[in-house]
Formats: structure tokens, sequence, C-alpha cells
């Protein structure tokens, strides 16, 4: 059962572990909705309103007009990344691994986590998009800030009646012991038996509500910081407990990696996708569609795949697989990764389709508005929505799933980072492919013209590049081992302490 503080003896830790955490990093995020929303309302934070066709005639934004946008940008940014792993943990801590019902509703958990934050994520798409393109973006900022200062009261209103565990301390240092005492001691040969490394008595744990870990086969050269040599200083000597569960961080590391090239085609939804819709005719009547807002199909696209998932996909596939997920974690990441090699051939096809109108229409050169309804791209846009409810859902799941209990928070944000290093690497290919296609007199597969471009191009080699990715992920997935169930692993730990006490109980009846 998720261990709780006790309030009069841990105050100040809980504290400190809570509101430094996750309030302070939700309070960041405030801050900067707050700077950003001053920023394009206040007169002296914001550049003068510009009328000219060409913007390089527009009078450019002053020093301090920049460091306050972007300084609000970067603290937006710290605060997202520290509050996105930490509330998902929390929300998924509050269901008790060792109680029946509870640990079945877990398993639905993250499909209703992320429902809920592709709801919020409908309402920017839509509602707030077309106030910051028909009404201003002072009312476009300051929505979403109020609804940051209303999440702030009712997280610290909840504060008192949530499950907390215990401050186990930094997992890095964790982690770098264990790292440090291996490469100390690579020369000394490790043990034939397991049993002769260093571990803490079962009672240990027991006192802590934790459990033990066994020594594991895989990533060897890491038990020698369990190897007994006389010295017992932490950076010489980790328990086995403490060496596999940075064994668990460091197997899951292949599969962050294999999550990257997803990220970036997730990338594309707010950057190429948008800009081939400016592109097309966005009438709906007399209603002008903004091209952001195709992004809301995405959002719908994957609330109801999510909601189909969760009551019809698991429960067939249950009856099927005896899974209580239906599918493993890794499977349903899978079927995510298939799909975004079928979403970048479908984009790809329908650009050149786009292309091919330009062509018959003369508007190659001028860049002109084709005429051919923007809805034309709504299937890239409701397949990516489909691939999130598989590939997203499973990810965050995964990784939180499958790290040390002591580690939850850490496990969640590789989910974050995955994210983060897409958007990169999502620049890093278009600026590199730009400048490659480019050269020998060439006029490249990416310019401002789209109607002049090759994106078509473009997609096809992502569709190769996320086929390469998913060759690399069944490779990953044939080596990897799940860790074992903590309910199960604190059964078998409570199942041998009766044993050895009932052993010990033995031995003093026949010395007597």
């Amino acid at each position: 059962m998720p261990e709780v503080i006790d309030k009069p003896s841990c105050e100040l830790t809980l504290r400190f572990f809570l509101f430094n955490s996750v309030g302070y990093l939700n309070l960041s995020r405030n801050e900067g909705m707050s700077l950003l929303t001053l920023s394009v309302s206040v007169h002296g934070l914001k550049p003068p309103p510009c009328h000219q066709a060409n913007v390089d005639d527009c009078k450019k934004a002053s020093t301090l007009q920049l460091a306050v946008f972007f300084g609000a940008l970067y603290t937006l940014a710290v605060g997202t990344g520290g509050t996105k792993p930490n509330i998902s943990t929390i929300g998924a801590d509050q269901f008790d691994d060792f109680h029946h019902r509870e640990k079945a509703q877990k398993l639905s958990f993250f499909n209703w986590w992320m429902f809920s934050i592709f709801f919020g994520t409908l309402f920017a798409n839509t509602v707030l998009v077309y106030i910051q393109d028909n009404v201003g973006w002072a009312l476009g900022y300051g929505l979403p800030t109020l609804g940051l200062v209303i999440s702030v009261l009712i997280f610290l209103a909840g504060t008192p009646f949530y499950r907390h565990r215990v401050p186990a301390g930094s997992p890095f240092t964790r982690m770098a012991t264990v790292i440090v005492a291996a490469i100390r001691k690579w020369k000394v040969p490790l043990p034939g038996d397991p049993k002769e490394l260093y571990e803490l008595d079962l009672e240990e744990y027991a006192k802590k509500g934790k459990f033990r870990i066994d020594s594991t086969p895989t990533l060897r050269f890491l038990s020698k910081a369990a190897v007994k040599t006389g010295p017992t200083d932490p950076w010489m000597l980790c328990s086995v407990t403490q060496v596999e569960e940075t064994k668990q961080m460091l197997r899951m590391i292949p599969v962050l990696v294999a999550t990257f090239v997803p990220s970036t085609m997730i990338a594309q939804i707010h950057t190429l996708f948008v800009k081939q819709g400016t592109t097309l005719d966005r009438h709906l009547g007399s209603f002008k569609i903004p091209p952001a807002s195709l992004a809301g199909f995405v959002t719908i696209s994957m609330l109801i795949s999510v909601v189909l998932y969760d009551r019809f996909f698991v429960p067939i596939m249950k009856k099927w697989t005896k899974n209580p997920r239906g599918i493993t974690l890794l499977q349903r990441m899978g079927i995510g990764l298939v799909l975004h090699i079928i979403i970048m051939i479908t984009a790809s096809l329908i650009e050149r389709h786009r292309l091919s109108v330009a062509r018959e229409h003369g508007l190659v050169e001028n860049g002109g508005q084709l005429p051919l309804t923007i809805f034309i791209l709504l299937p890239q846009f409701v397949l990516m929505g489909t691939a999130d409810a598989f590939l997203e859902v499973a990810k965050i799941e995964f990784f939180y799933d499958q790290a040390p209990e002591s580690m939850k928070s850490l496990g969640t944000s590789y989910s974050t980072t995955s994210l983060g290093i897409g958007n990169f690497l999502s620049s890093f290919l278009l600026s590199t492919v730009a400048d490659i296609t480019k050269k020998h007199g060439h006029e490249g597969w990416i310019l401002n013209n789209l109607n002049k471009s090759h994106l078509d191009y473009y997609y096809a080699f992502f569709a190769i590049l996320n086929f390469l990715n998913f060759i690399f992920f069944l490779v990953v997935i044939k080596f990897y081992v799940y860790k074992a169930e903590v309910s199960d692993s604190l059964h078998a730990l409570t199942e041998e302490l009766k044993v050895m006490r009932l052993k010990a109980s033995n031995q003093e009846e026949s010395r007597a």
C-alpha cells in the first residue's frame, strides 16, 4: 500500500516534497503565463502594430520586449517540464497496488489521464486559437493564465487528501553511486553465487514498506557495485536492490531512444501540417477556419480512440491474451509506431496531390491559395490522433510502470524528455534537409513557398525514417525483460519473511 507520511513527525518534509516539487513548478508555469500575457497586453512590453505587406519593413521588437517574451517562454518551459512528470506520478500513486480493485482501476488511469490532457488541448486548439486570431492575444493568453491559477488553488486544496510517498532521496545520486562503485571495482570478479553480493536484511525492507529486488543477469558490470571488498562507503558498496533499480532505469533508455522519431512526427502537427493548411481554401460557409485549429482533429481523434480502446479493445483482447491490459505496453507502442509510418505515407500522397493542383492552376511561382478544401489534410490529422492513443498513452504508462518504486517521477520524465528531444530533432532535420537539398543548384525540398517545395519527398523521407525506427524498436523489445509486479514482489517478500521466522523459531525450540 502506498506509504503515507506521518504528518506530525514529517510536516516539514511533506511541505518541501510536495510544494517545492509540484506546487512551486505549477506556480512557475503560472508566472510564465502571466508574463506572457503581459508581453502581449502592456503597451511598453509589446512591439507596435504592423500593417505592412512585408514584415521586414515593420519596426523590430526592442531588447526589453524580446527579453520579457522569451523569459516568459523559458519560465513556462521550466514549470511544464517539472509538473508534467510529477503530477501524473502523483495521480498514479493514488491507486493501491495491493488492493485488487484499485490495482485494476490503475490499469485505465493513464488512458483517462491523457484523455483529460487532450480535452484541454482541444479547447486550446479550437476556442483559444479562434480568440487569438479574431479577438486578440491578450485574451487568448489571459484565459489559460486564469485556468492555471484555478488549477494551483485546486492542487493546494486537495494536498491534505492525497497519498504521499516518503521521499527516498535523489534518484540521480542513487544511480551515480552504483555506477561509480562499479567503475571503481571494474577489476573485481563477480561471485558465482548472486547471494554472495551485498544486500540488506529482509527486515530492513519490511520496516520501510519496501521490497527487495533479486539480482538479474542483465548489465552484469553494474553488479560489481554490490561485491563485498571491505569498505562500506556508499560510493564503494551498494545493495543488490539499489543496483537493480539502476539497471531498471538504464534498461528503459533504448526504448526511450525508439520514441524520439515518433515525437519528431508529432512536432509536424503544429509546423508543416499547419503551414500546408495556409495554402488551402479554409472557408466553411461564411466561417474561415484558422489553420492551427486543424490540430483539434488530432485531439478529437485521440479522445474517441482512447474511449474505444479502453471500453472495447481491452475487454476483447483480455479474453484472448489473458493480459489485464489486453496487450502489453510495448505491443501497444509498436502499433503506434506502425501508424506513424502510415501517417507519413498518407501525408506524402496528399501533398503530392496538393502540388499537382498547384501546377494545374499555375499557382507554383506566386504561392497563391489553391482551390482545394483544407479538409483534404484531415486523414493525416485523424491518424495522428489514433497513433497518440496507442503510442503516447503507452509511453507514459510504460516509463511509470517499469521505473523502480522510488524513481517513478524520473521514469515518467522519460516521456516528456522524448517529446522535448523530438522537437529539437524536428528543427535539426528540417534545417539539415533544407540545406542539403539546396546544394548543386537545386531549389530544395523546403522553401517559404510551399507550392514550389517538395514536402511530399520530405514526408516520404519521414516514412522511411519511421520504418527504420520500427525495426530498431523490434530489436530493442526482443531483449527487454519486464520488471516483476510490485504486489507480487511484496507478497513473495512476506512469504519469505514468514519462512525465515518459522525457521528461527524452530531453531530456538531445538536448542531449548
